[in-house]
């Protein structure tokens, strides 16, 4: 039986010589596993082209519930993402993306809500021209909310110390050495309070950015114990120098 869903390309892999498997995060299914023939041609219904890092896809797939690897029969743009593979910038950050996306998003049961907040970020990625230094950031912190793991913002007072275990903050330096200096967490509470409609009008320091990015990437280690490395990140401190 053939199903219609949207789906997020998170990530390929060589299966064979004739296959690739595609990770991605559908609509109507949450995370599945896509076997894709890797023809060439204008005749060929999935090209392979179209599966790039973050790419939004109009599918019809085969979907059987005992099956590892589902198929794609057909595959098309949602709407085109010509800035996200021509504009160095943008190509990177949704390399970036889509890799912690592909780290964190494992759930095979649907989440309208989490695929929305997608859908609308890689739109924002494509479209916007500002505050684009900020993006990752605010995506990244967005996020935890679909996760379950945002923390308490309300909890900051003048002073206070960012308690990366418990995800608040404190008057105090914890017992635990995964906390926020007094100047990382001032920071850190103002990028709480910045979204993708008003990143254009906050700047950070260079180092402020690559600092909280690190403690961000901690703060998904502490809270999710599978997160493994990033290696992207790297690249991405390196755009905005």
């Amino acid at each position: 039986m053939l199903h219609k869903t949207r789906g997020i390309v998170l990530h390929s892999i060589a299966y064979n010589d004739k296959s690739s498997i595609v990770y991605m995060y559908t609509e109507g299914f949450g995370r599945v596993s896509y076997l894709v023939a890797r023809a060439r041609g204008k005749k060929t219904a999935v090209s392979k082209a179209l599966f790039m890092p973050l790419s939004v896809l109009d599918l019809e797939v085969e979907h059987l519930y005992k099956r590892d690897l589902q198929r794609i029969k057909e595959a098309k743009p949602c709407y085109p993402q010509v800035a996200l593979s021509c504009e160095p910038v943008k190509n990177v950050l949704a390399l970036f993306i889509a890799e912690v996306l592909y780290r964190v998003v494992k759930e095979t049961e649907p989440d309208p809500k989490l695929f929305t907040f997608l859908d609308d970020s890689i739109r924002m990625l494509e479209y916007t021209e500002h505050g684009i230094a900020n993006y990752h950031l605010v995506f990244l912190l967005q996020l935890l909310y679909y996760l379950g793991i945002y923390p308490n913002a309300d909890s900051y007072r003048e002073g206070a110390f960012f308690d990366l275990q418990n995800g608040v903050f404190i008057d105090h330096v914890p017992m635990h050495r995964h906390y926020l200096q007094q100047g990382e967490s001032l920071v850190f509470a103002r990028l709480l309070k910045i979204s993708f409609e008003n990143m254009g009008v906050f700047s950070f320091s260079r180092q402020d950015r690559v600092d909280i990015i690190h403690r961000i990437i901690e703060y998904y280690r502490l809270h999710l114990p599978d997160f493994s490395e990033i290696k992207s990140l790297a690249v991405i401190q390196s755009l905005f120098d």
